[in-house]
């Protein structure tokens, strides 16, 4: 008689990434955080209805929220809050301790890089600590990465 394989364990799975961050910022640091979510906010996650362009982190009243993520509103639920309210994402108080003194630097502000479902389930968002970069910096950036491009180019032939 063939063993019954157990199902594949829950794999972590990527919801949407903001790709304009790396390019308008330079990140310093990352972590992870937990996102509180009402009705069905998570529905709508699983279903990719995220939209992450002008979202932003924010420390108020001595808690972190992420403001302005669109997360659109599943069709079935009679109860939908508003797609761009705050909020509340989950650390532990020690890392908030910590991210309040590196985004009270000048500069320095709090962007979320991805949303995903962790391996338990859990509807997940990677905050880094980033500074803003300048219409120069951006060029140089750009510069240097297609320098890097062309001499791996140069290599392979």
């Amino acid at each position: 008689m063939p063993q019954r394989k157990s199902p594949p364990a829950h794999q972590a799975r990527l919801i949407a990434t903001n790709r304009r961050a790396r390019h308008d910022y330079e990140i310093e640091e990352t972590f992870e955080a937990g996102i509180e979510l009402v009705g069905a906010e998570v529905k709508s996650l699983r279903l990719g209805r995220v939209d992450m362009r002008d979202s932003y982190g924010q420390i108020e009243g001595g808690q972190l929220y992420l403001c302005q993520l669109h997360v659109s509103a599943y069709q079935a639920s009679p109860y939908s809050p508003s797609p761009t309210r705050k909020r509340k994402l989950l650390v532990h108080r020690v890392e908030l301790n910590r991210l309040i003194g590196r985004t009270s630097g000048k500069g320095m502000t709090l962007v979320p890089l991805k949303l995903y479902f962790s391996n338990r389930g859990w509807a997940k968002v990677e905050i880094a600590i980033a500074r803003g970069r300048k219409a120069a910096d951006r060029r140089e950036v750009i510069k240097k990465r297609e320098a890097e491009r062309e001499m791996r180019e140069a290599r392979r032939r």
